[in-house]
């Protein structure tokens, strides 16, 4: 049995983790309002740029001359994976989720035959996947160094993919984050980004209403896709910072939680050994006591 120095250095220790984990809750608390608001207020605009880029392509999507980035290579045999996590642990199963995800896809992908490459965004995403796929990592982006996500960040991880697309390096490219939900919901998202998956209308399949471009519709695609490409990568990074936020804030929440019962049941086993080893030696002294 532990001595009762022991037990005390145990649950100072625990004390301590218990101020850790709460300041990390409160500090994740903060950060989380304007990383949702900043994921919130995202959405509208990839959504909108969505919509107008598949208006535009849904002419041009058939036609010879169509861009490579809505057309594709004509070819499903080389697919890369891009996969958007984050850069520091201590939240649950938010970045263990993505990587989940992806690995599900890679392995039915390979199954059928399929070549996977993987370009991890985030460091945890990174360290998870090389133990099975190192290999097959062609490219990695470490973003512990960036205090505030900007667009930049965003394109030229666009602009990275689509040299790798423009090279004959992949034919088809996921998209894996996280989509934030609530505080206590993450949900792990796969979006095909190259080629641009074009919905059918939302209206039971009604014609989407005829708008004129100026310039031409083949023109103007060229310059949207690569922006379209940038914008859905820039929702995903700002999505990945929501759901992190949330994550790590209700972890440490349990762990504070945790830290508090585990200090109850401690301190309950500290007094009753102690309170054991003073009866016992009350015992000894008037035994001894009654023998003189």
């Amino acid at each position: 049995m532990a001595s009762l120095k022991d037990m005390r250095v145990r649950i100072a220790s625990t004390k301590a983790t218990q101020k850790i984990t709460k300041a990390m809750q409160m500090v994740a608390a903060s950060k989380l309002r304007r990383a949702q608001s900043a994921a919130e207020s995202a959405r509208p605009y990839a959504e909108k740029m969505e919509a107008v880029i598949a208006n535009i392509a849904s002419a041009a999507a058939g036609s010879p001359g169509a861009p490579p980035l809505l057309a594709g290579t004509g070819r499903d045999q080389v697919h890369l994976l891009l996969v958007c996590t984050g850069e520091r642990g201590l939240s649950g199963a938010f970045n263990s989720s993505i990587v989940r995800l992806a690995r599900e896809r890679a392995q039915a992908l390979m199954n059928e035959g399929k070549e996977v490459k993987f370009f991890c965004v985030g460091r945890k995403g990174y360290e998870q996947l090389r133990r099975q796929y190192e290999k097959q990592i062609v490219e990695h982006m470490d973003l512990r160094s960036v205090r505030q996500l900007a667009f930049s960040h965003a394109d030229d991880i666009a602009r990275k993919v689509i040299a790798r697309f423009e090279a004959g390096e992949f034919d088809v490219c996921t998209l894996f984050y996280s989509r934030f939900r609530s505080v206590i919901a993450q949900v792990p998202t796969a979006q095909q980004i190259i080629p641009l998956v074009i919905e059918a209308p939302a209206n039971g399949g009604a014609a989407a209403t005829a708008y004129e471009y100026e310039p031409a519709e083949d023109e103007i695609l060229p310059r949207l896709l690569p922006r379209n490409l940038a914008v859905q990568v820039f929702r995903a990074l700002l999505e990945n910072n929501a759901s992190f936020y949330g994550a790590q804030m209700t972890a440490m929440d349990n762990a504070t939680r945790n830290a508090g019962e585990m200090i109850r049941k401690q301190t309950l086993i500290y007094n009753r050994t102690r309170q054991a080893m003073i009866t016992k030696e009350l015992i000894e002294i008037i035994s001894g006591a009654e023998a003189v």
